[in-house]
């Protein structure tokens, strides 16, 4: 099945049977040692290559046209897998393949691809019709679905509220769902109060677009369980305790985690994977009128924990607890949340770090194996319980923000906690959602952190 496009693009890749030029991918050992056509070997010379990471020297032919291309790797290649993403805007139109030894077939197949990536909904300009032959070593369906679930991703973010609020998330959660054969289902506005969602609704119910629980469930019974939560704000001006005009200027990007959910639920769906799976995502905007929620009130909760607000702006951990005690309620094999959460994780492990918690030994260890070996970074961070009293309120169970600011990452990792009592391998992720400066494989935008790495632990879940 074709992987599923929110944003239709063309395939970065040849097709079968094209004719290529050849792009020698190199390190300056490689270049010393001179194992090319001696004629394109003499013209980089001469033109002073030196096979620094990301530079690109055209090698003409006898007819003066471009006949093959040196791209530098740099002395440690290691250091940038994905440093062939710049080869779409460096190489001209046409169908290229790289000939290197330092990388693998599949990261230097998955790093072009990802380099591809424009949003150009809004403009008019165009993109380079560049193209890839990807190396028969390689998964070539795998590093597709790969490259969609990452761009569905980068797609949700970027596109701006005014076209992605609450409503239009779920569409596009139903496109998505219903492209793969996906049961879903939505709880909107008040009936969220009627079936037992009273946080979701709070936070949501003062936007005009009204706040909604989306459900998908795709697979089979008997095949292992899981659930994956994603962080839908699909804009967060703070609430009451207003955001100042700098700090909102992003918060389009605060859906971040249900968007990278739902790119993670894309690949295990096209792969088919043997998973029973469910994808959860509190809708909502975080809106200011006349009935938004405000600092010192009290509501309880679906799992009946009563939570005092102390901050307006403190709204994800709260949508996130309904959705993580309903999931909990009949508990997966593993579950995970992801959602651009604190300001704290930014300040702990900055932007390009995916920070995750969990309790789980064994389950953390995939994790970091998974990420070392997809080149999808993250780290994790203490499950810290001697921070626990921190979230304790004197007039109600929790507060939502607690006071002093310290540990904030951790603090409401444990607030999440509280709502996850039964299952036994869970994972938070407070991911950034976003880069703040363009990369050989991303641009400046939205971004996927850590689903690829999801992606290749809940697949040896699938295998057994």
């Amino acid at each position: 099945m074709t992987p599923y496009q929110y944003i239709e693009r063309p395939s970065p890749f040849s097709a079968k049977g094209a004719v290529t030029k050849p792009v020698h991918a190199v390190t300056p050992a490689d270049l010393e040692a001179g194992k090319f056509n001696p004629a394109a070997l003499a013209w980089a010379k001469a033109a002073g290559f030196k096979a620094e990471a990301g530079a690109l020297l055209l090698v003409p032919g006898g007819d003066g046209e471009v006949a093959s291309a040196f791209f530098g790797l740099g002395s440690d290649p290691s250091e940038a897998p994905f440093m062939t993403g710049k080869l779409s805007k460096l190489l001209p139109p046409g169908d290229w393949h790289v000939e290197t030894t330092a990388l693998a077939a599949d990261h230097l197949a998955l790093g072009y691809g990802l380099g591809t990536y424009g949003f150009n909904r809004y403009k008019s300009d165009k993109q380079k019709d560049v193209r890839f032959s990807v190396s028969e070593a390689a998964d070539s369906a795998d590093i597709e679905r790969q490259l969609a679930g990452v761009f569905l991703a980068r797609d949700l973010v970027n596109i701006p509220t005014n076209e992605m609020g609450p409503a239009e998330l779920e569409a596009a959660f139903r496109a998505l769902g219903e492209h793969y054969g996906a049961t879903v289902t939505s709880i909107v506005g008040e009936d969220l109060l009627k079936q037992n969602f009273p946080l979701v609704h709070t936070v949501g119910r003062a936007s005009v677009s009204p706040p909604r629980l989306l459900e998908l469930r795709w697979g089979e019974k008997g095949h292992p369980r899981v659930t994956l939560v994603g962080k839908g704000v699909c804009f967060d001006t703070g609430g009451l305790d207003i955001k100042g005009a700098a700090n909102m200027a992003l918060m389009k990007k605060d859906m971040g985690g249900a968007a990278n959910v739902m790119g993670l639920a894309l690949m295990i769906m096209d792969a088919g994977l043997k998973i029973d799976l469910q994808v959860l995502v509190p809708a909502i905007e975080n809106a200011i009128s006349g009935n938004a929620f405000r600092p010192g009130d009290i509501y309880r909760s679906r799992k009946g924990v009563t939570v005092q607000i102390d901050n307006t702006d403190a709204e994800g951990r709260l949508i996130l607890a309904d959705a993580l005690a309903y999931a909990d309620e009949n508990p997966p094999d593993l579950m995970i949340d992801m959602s651009t959460l604190t300001g704290a994780a930014r300040v702990a492990l900055g932007t390009e770090l995916a920070p995750y918690f969990t309790d789980d030994e064994a389950l953390s260890a995939k994790l970091m194996e998974a990420s070392k070996e997809e080149v999808d970074p993250m780290w994790r961070l203490p499950l810290w319980m001697g921070y626990d009293k921190d979230i304790r309120s004197r007039a109600a169970d929790i507060t939502n923000s607690p006071s002093g600011g310290m540990a904030g990452a951790i603090t409401a990792a444990l607030f999440l906690k509280r709502f996850v009592t039964a299952t036994k391998s869970w994972a938070h992720f407070d991911i950034y959602a976003w880069v703040l400066a363009d990369k050989p494989h991303v641009p400046v935008g939205g971004e996927a952190f850590a689903i690829r790495a999801l992606y290749k632990v809940i697949r040896g879940m699938a295998a057994r």
